[in-house]
């Protein structure tokens, strides 16, 4: 067993998470759970742990889905031009298109994650293999550049279905392979005797999104809109498919299928939860770092400049960045809060699920959106409208972020028994905290927003003072928690004596009444 402690936290209030390895238990498919587990020593020539590859593959797809908001942040707007003019004309569709593609990149992450479930040892072939679908996995960000910059044109639309379907059909080799080799496989598929059935019921998943694929790009021949829906369709095709099989159930009857426990399509479906970690880490680290972009680019003075304006005073020219310099610390400490949250909730959670995958991929997608906020934010001209409506904008992207986060945990308390530590499900020792700090951002967020409505001449200084509140706010949560917490349970204390007196006295009345009768 291995225990991880919180902040905080005696030796003796340790959290245990299940390293166990992967045996179905009598509850069926939920109760597994994924872990890395020491690898046995090969006895197959060159089979090895996989440990590495997935950790270099979660690095690789979270940098791509991260930096696909490049394009966007690269909007070219003119000082003079309306910014929602510019939202409807430039970025609302690259917008639109950057979120699609995205969610379409993690969802081929998750379909990464359940066949390395399945195949947990790898040999050279795979290797390749692997290196291969990453390969066009990385030209993904240059075929959403077309599709953003050309959203009418069918040659962006194909080119992102014919890498997608290309990775689908890599992918497919993967099970083909490792089923060829049974040594590679999960230990509970490779002891079944019906492993035929569990490949083909695999490939059947697996090439259903590269089917869609094909479907999408010939539309797109036809009508771009009618693709980009089937695109979006990709996304939740887990759910539409398990929606279909609920459908079917209720009319024809429920069919008993053996089924592989990573491949139901059901939102309970267990996730790896150490590589849902890894790949949002890699999400937050990269956006922190995507910060700094447009200051090295934008905000580092011209040698002649500054000697001829500026009297060789580089100080001087610096301090004509001021806002921009504000502007990208802001920015940091807002990244860097929304993962210290995005750690306590992990921290808690006990097993990641498919539906809290998706709100976790959603809340990761607007994350994404943070470079974006950070450029509109100092882009214009003080006290304008157009700053205004940057500054707007900033607030929803950090509302959506955070209430996603705030769902991941509302997803965890419903089924808490399996997902949830017992400290913070409801009633637990860390509830109402855990329920503060995951509120805060969302909080602060919508009223920052309504503000700005209200008091406009003063948006800029209401967002800044916003940035500057939180992360005092953090630091005094906890403290503000037990103090609210002491104050009710002070008046549910006085109120309790009173209560208790009026049921003493009614059943003293209902005594006298039966003695009187």
């Amino acid at each position: 067993m291995m225990s991880v402690s919180p902040p905080g936290r005696g030796e003796g209030e340790d959290i245990e998470e299940d390293a166990s390895p992967l045996i179905p238990s009598a509850a069926g498919a939920e109760s597994l759970r994924f872990s890395s587990r020491p690898s046995p020593p090969s006895h197959h020539g060159s089979e090895q742990s996989s440990h590495r590859l997935l950790a270099y593959s979660d690095a690789l797809i979270s940098i791509v889905a991260t930096v696909m908001i490049l394009p966007v942040c690269h909007t070219k707007i003119r000082a003079d031009q309306e910014l929602e003019e510019s939202l409807q004309q430039l970025l609302t569709t690259k917008i639109a298109v950057y979120i699609m593609t995205f969610l379409i990149v993690t969802v081929a992450w998750a379909s990464h994650i359940r066949l390395f479930q399945v195949i947990e040892r790898i040999d050279d072939v795979l290797a390749l293999l692997n290196l291969a679908c990453m390969m066009l996995i990385t030209f993904l960000p240059y075929t959403f550049s077309l599709m953003a910059s050309f959203p009418d044109d069918t040659l962006g639309i194909l080119s992102f279905c014919v890498c997608a379907i290309i990775i689908g059909l890599i992918q497919a080799v993967i099970v083909i392979y490792g089923f060829h080799r049974p040594y590679l496989l999960n230990a509970h598929i490779c002891a079944s005797e019906d492993q035929i059935s569990y490949k083909y019921q695999i490939l059947k998943m697996i090439l259903q999104a590269p089917a869609l694929f094909v479907l999408a790009g010939i539309l797109s021949f036809i009508y771009c809109p009618v693709a980009y829906a089937v695109l979006a369709l990709i996304i939740f095709l887990p759910y539409v498919t398990q929606c279909t099989q609920w459908c079917q159930n209720k009319i024809k009857g429920p069919k008993e299928l053996q089924r592989v426990p990573f491949y139901t399509f059901h939102p309970n479906e267990p996730l790896s939860k150490e590589r849902v970690e890894a790949f949002s880490d890699g999400v937050f680290a990269i956006v922190a770092t995507l910060l700094i972009l447009d200051i090295c680019e934008d905000n580092v003075p011209d040698s002649k400049e500054v000697a001829e304006k500026f009297n060789g005073k580089l100080i001087e020219a610096l301090s004509e960045y001021g806002p921009e310099f504000l502007a990208y610390f802001g920015s940091f400490v807002t990244v860097g809060l929304l993962w210290f949250v995005h750690h306590s909730l992990f921290l808690y959670i006990t097993k990641s699920t498919r539906l809290m995958g998706l709100l976790n991929t959603l809340s990761l997608a607007f994350v994404g959106g943070l470079p974006l906020a950070f450029r509109l934010t100092h882009e214009f001209a003080a006290n304008s409208r157009n700053e205004l409506e940057a500054i707007q904008i900033s607030c929803v992207i950090i509302f959506l972020a955070s209430l996603f986060q705030f769902a991941i945990w509302a997803a965890a308390l419903y089924n808490e028994k399996e997902t949830l530590h017992h400290h913070i499900r409801y009633g637990g020792k860390e509830h109402a905290f855990m329920f503060a700090k995951l509120s805060l951002y969302p909080s602060v967020a919508f009223v920052t927003f309504c503000l700005t409505y209200v008091l406009s001449k003063f948006s800029t200084e209401i967002f800044h003072l916003m940035q500057i509140i939180v992360p005092f706010a953090f630091v005094l949560l906890r403290i503000i928690v037990q103090i609210v917490l002491a104050i009710l349970a002070w008046l549910f204390s006085h109120l309790k004596p009173r209560t208790s007196v009026l049921i003493e006295e009614e059943e003293s009345a209902i005594s006298v009444n039966e003695v009187a009768s």
